[in-house]
């Protein structure tokens, strides 16, 4: 009996080792960066994930063609970025909602995910197509407003898309 009860308690030890160690093992591997030691905690800098903001991004270069919006937000625009510039019709504000979105090792132009779950709302028959270069990137990506999840990603990247939301919903 004394012979079970130790060997119940070494399998229950070695399960809560085994998933301790996985679990700082993910944790080690999900790290972007050491903190660096400071003298005085409330200056400590926090983790930092690599910007793209300082690197040469001359080479920013967007074509913009929007169909089916409506009104005067139809057209193709051209978007030049660091500095702002091109014939879009809020190029400064278009350029600082690309970099505020764009993440090192994350699409900024990425579909839906595949398998994800959306409201079925429909949010017109405006269509855009943005291509060119982005960090570094080539882009070609295209938007709709079919459903709730393409509508989100539309309203993202407001201004550089036109602002379809309904009045009185606009942040």
């Amino acid at each position: 009996m004394l012979q079970v009860n130790r060997s119940a308690r070494a399998g229950r030890l070695r399960r809560v080792l085994l998933t301790a160690t996985g679990t700082l093992a993910a944790v080690g591997l999900t790290s972007v960066a050491p903190a660096t030691a400071s003298p005085h905690p409330q200056t400590a800098p926090a983790l930092a994930v690599p910007s793209l903001q300082g690197q040469d991004r001359s080479g920013d270069r967007l074509t913009v063609t929007v169909r089916q919006a409506g009104g005067d937000a139809d057209g193709t625009y051209e978007l030049t970025c660091h500095p702002a510039g091109g014939n879009h019709p809020h190029a400064t504000d278009a350029c600082a909602v690309l970099d505020r979105g764009t993440r090192w090792g994350k699409d900024t132009f990425a579909p839906v995910a595949e398998g994800t779950l959306c409201t079925m709302q429909y949010g017109g028959s405006a269509t855009a197509h943005v291509t060119g270069t982005w960090a570094g990137r080539p882009v070609d990506a295209r938007y709709e407003r079919g459903d709730g999840c393409e509508i989100a990603r539309w309203d993202r990247l407001v201004p550089l898309l036109p602002d379809l939301r309904a009045e009185g919903q606009r942040s």
